[in-house]
């Protein structure tokens, strides 16, 4: 979202919207084959994850030491997660 520009620029809005789309998409699926409360918390916490790594590696973002703290423990909270939660 931040390359479109405020949906300014039509390439990158465009592609926000089918990455957004995409999302909802694996997300339905998931439900398919997990709960949705084991489902919507791992999909949260890829998309807060996926969001850290674009920051760092677009547009060249600082994460702190106890950022990189944080990211590892919710890390470890998705896999947590989908390790004991229940299957659809």
């Amino acid at each position: 979202m931040k390359m479109s520009d405020g949906f300014s620029k039509m390439s990158f809005s465009v592609m926000t919207v089918i990455g957004m789309i995409l999302s909802y998409v694996f997300l339905i699926k998931a439900t398919k084959y997990l709960n949705l409360s084991v489902a919507y918390p791992v999909w949260t916490g890829i998309g807060a994850i996926g969001s850290i790594l674009a920051g760092m590696f677009l547009f060249k973002e600082h994460i702190s030491p106890i950022t990189w703290f944080f990211i590892v423990l919710l890390f470890i909270g998705i896999i947590g997660i989908k390790v004991t939660g229940e299957h659809a």
